[in-house]
């Protein structure tokens, strides 16, 4: 098997926030299986009220690394920061067809990385179905 090292960094804005713990655990294992990953250990969520820092993170080891999200919610729509790291290959429009369909996209900006060698930015073979900017310019 030839592995890959692939990472993708989301940054959008989405209309519904989730909140529920047990929710978000299943909403993430089912992304998983959708792009044919498997989960190692987790999911893991908490929802966090510390002011500044309000809502929900996730955490789901996957067989060939993880997937992080972590949304703020004290912003309208709220934010969600998600990286997917994984050494087997998976198609992110998958995850951005997740991320609408669960919590409406109000803003979608990515990069899509091949982190093997150096960090070559990797251009998506089709076009998002979401009005969204070009990708991330920046990443900070």
């Amino acid at each position: 098997m030839l592995l890959e090292h692939k990472h993708l960094i989301v940054c959008a804005a989405i209309y519904h926030s989730p909140c529920n713990p047990s929710r978000t655990d299943d909403w993430m294992r089912q992304l998983v299986r959708d792009i044919r990953m498997k989960v190692l250990i987790g999911s893991f969520s908490v929802y966090s009220a510390m002011p500044g820092n309000q809502g929900l993170t996730n955490v789901t080891i996957i067989e060939t690394f993880h997937i992080t999200v972590h949304v703020w919610d004290e912003v309208s729509p709220a934010l969600i920061q998600m990286d997917v790291y994984s050494c087997a290959e998976f198609d992110p429009q998958l995850i951005f067809d997740h991320l609408q369909s669960n919590f409406g996209l109000a803003k979608l900006e990515w990069k899509f990385i091949d982190r093997e060698h150096v960090l070559d930015e990797i251009p998506l073979s089709r076009p998002t179905l979401f009005p969204v900017p070009s990708p991330l310019e920046a990443v900070t």
